[in-house]
Protein backbone atom coordinates (compact mmCIF):
# COMPACT_ATOMS: atom_id res chain seq x y z
CA UNK A 1 0.00 0.00 0.00
CA UNK A 2 1.20 3.51 -0.85
CA UNK A 3 -0.23 6.52 1.00
CA UNK A 4 0.65 10.06 -0.05
CA UNK A 5 0.48 13.17 2.11
CA UNK A 6 1.66 16.77 2.07
CA UNK A 7 -0.30 18.24 -0.79
CA UNK A 8 -2.00 21.60 -0.52
CA UNK A 9 -2.27 25.07 -1.95
CA UNK A 10 0.65 27.44 -2.33
CA UNK A 11 1.50 30.59 -4.23
CA UNK A 12 3.90 30.56 -7.14
CA UNK A 13 7.48 30.50 -5.96
CA UNK A 14 6.58 28.61 -2.82
CA UNK A 15 7.52 25.12 -1.66
CA UNK A 16 5.77 21.91 -0.66
CA UNK A 17 7.03 18.53 0.51
CA UNK A 18 5.15 15.40 -0.48
CA UNK A 19 5.58 12.15 1.41
CA UNK A 20 4.66 8.59 0.53
CA UNK A 21 4.43 5.91 3.18
CA UNK A 22 4.91 2.43 1.79
CA UNK A 23 3.75 -0.74 3.45
CA UNK A 24 3.92 -4.27 2.25
CA UNK A 25 6.45 -5.81 -0.11
CA UNK A 26 8.30 -3.30 -2.28
CA UNK A 27 11.69 -5.01 -2.34
CA UNK A 28 13.27 -4.78 -5.74
CA UNK A 29 10.93 -2.03 -6.89
CA UNK A 30 11.91 1.47 -7.78
CA UNK A 31 9.86 4.30 -6.30
CA UNK A 32 8.83 7.49 -7.96
CA UNK A 33 6.29 10.25 -8.46
CA UNK A 34 3.85 10.92 -11.26
CA UNK A 35 1.34 13.72 -11.70
CA UNK A 36 -1.82 14.35 -13.62
CA UNK A 37 -3.18 17.79 -14.33
CA UNK A 38 -6.85 18.22 -15.09
CA UNK A 39 -7.57 17.33 -18.68
CA UNK A 40 -4.08 15.97 -19.28
CA UNK A 41 -2.42 12.56 -19.26
CA UNK A 42 -0.49 11.36 -16.24
CA UNK A 43 3.23 12.04 -16.57
CA UNK A 44 6.34 10.88 -14.77
CA UNK A 45 8.01 13.43 -12.49
CA UNK A 46 10.89 11.74 -10.67
CA UNK A 47 12.27 8.31 -9.81
CA UNK A 48 15.02 7.21 -7.45
CA UNK A 49 17.17 4.10 -7.74
CA UNK A 50 17.04 2.99 -4.10
CA UNK A 51 18.09 5.04 -1.07
CA UNK A 52 20.98 7.32 -1.84
CA UNK A 53 21.06 6.19 -5.43
CA UNK A 54 20.71 8.01 -8.69
CA UNK A 55 17.60 10.05 -9.33
CA UNK A 56 16.01 11.00 -12.62
CA UNK A 57 13.65 13.88 -13.29
CA UNK A 58 11.33 15.15 -15.95
CA UNK A 59 12.84 18.15 -17.72
CA UNK A 60 10.00 20.34 -16.46
CA UNK A 61 11.03 19.89 -12.80
CA UNK A 62 14.83 19.55 -12.99
CA UNK A 63 16.58 21.89 -10.59
CA UNK A 64 13.37 22.56 -8.65
CA UNK A 65 12.25 19.15 -7.33
CA UNK A 66 14.28 16.65 -5.29
CA UNK A 67 13.30 13.04 -4.68
CA UNK A 68 14.63 11.06 -1.73
CA UNK A 69 13.99 7.73 -0.08
CA UNK A 70 14.38 6.45 3.49
CA UNK A 71 14.35 2.66 3.49
CA UNK A 72 14.37 2.42 7.28
CA UNK A 73 11.10 4.36 7.44
CA UNK A 74 9.70 3.04 4.14
CA UNK A 75 9.08 6.58 2.98
CA UNK A 76 9.53 8.43 -0.28
CA UNK A 77 9.73 12.22 -0.35
CA UNK A 78 9.41 14.84 -3.07
CA UNK A 79 10.68 18.28 -2.13
CA UNK A 80 9.19 20.83 -4.51
CA UNK A 81 10.67 24.33 -4.66
CA UNK A 82 10.03 27.32 -6.90
CA UNK A 83 6.59 26.00 -7.69
CA UNK A 84 4.80 27.24 -10.78
CA UNK A 85 1.09 27.28 -11.66
CA UNK A 86 1.80 24.59 -14.26
CA UNK A 87 2.85 22.26 -11.43
CA UNK A 88 -0.79 22.13 -10.34
CA UNK A 89 -1.86 18.48 -10.50
CA UNK A 90 -2.73 15.37 -8.56
CA UNK A 91 0.55 13.78 -7.52
CA UNK A 92 0.84 10.01 -7.26
CA UNK A 93 3.42 7.85 -5.55
CA UNK A 94 4.30 4.77 -7.57
CA UNK A 95 6.28 1.57 -7.19
CA UNK A 96 7.43 -0.44 -10.16
CA UNK A 97 10.00 -2.95 -11.39
CA UNK A 98 13.27 -2.32 -13.20
CA UNK A 99 14.74 -1.45 -15.60
CA UNK A 100 15.30 2.20 -14.80
CA UNK A 101 15.46 3.07 -18.48
CA UNK A 102 12.19 4.79 -19.43
CA UNK A 103 10.75 4.01 -15.97
CA UNK A 104 8.96 7.37 -15.95
CA UNK A 105 7.39 6.59 -19.32
CA UNK A 106 5.91 3.22 -18.29
CA UNK A 107 2.62 3.22 -16.35
CA UNK A 108 1.03 -0.20 -16.83
CA UNK A 109 3.61 -1.93 -14.60
CA UNK A 110 3.19 0.41 -11.60
CA UNK A 111 1.47 0.09 -8.24
CA UNK A 112 -0.17 3.42 -7.32
CA UNK A 113 -1.13 5.46 -4.31
CA UNK A 114 -4.42 7.38 -4.08
CA UNK A 115 -2.81 10.71 -4.90
CA UNK A 116 -2.49 14.09 -3.22
CA UNK A 117 -3.54 17.39 -4.77
CA UNK A 118 -1.07 20.22 -5.32
CA UNK A 119 -2.44 23.60 -6.35
CA UNK A 120 -0.16 26.51 -7.23
CA UNK A 121 -1.73 29.93 -7.67
CA UNK A 122 -0.17 32.81 -9.58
Amino acid sequence: QLVESGGGSVQAGGSLTLSCQASGYTYGSYMGWFRQAQGKEREGVAVIVHEGGSAYYADSVKGRFTISQDNAKNTLTLQMNSLKPEDTAMYYCAAGPPPIAKWLLRQTDKFWGQGTQVTVSS
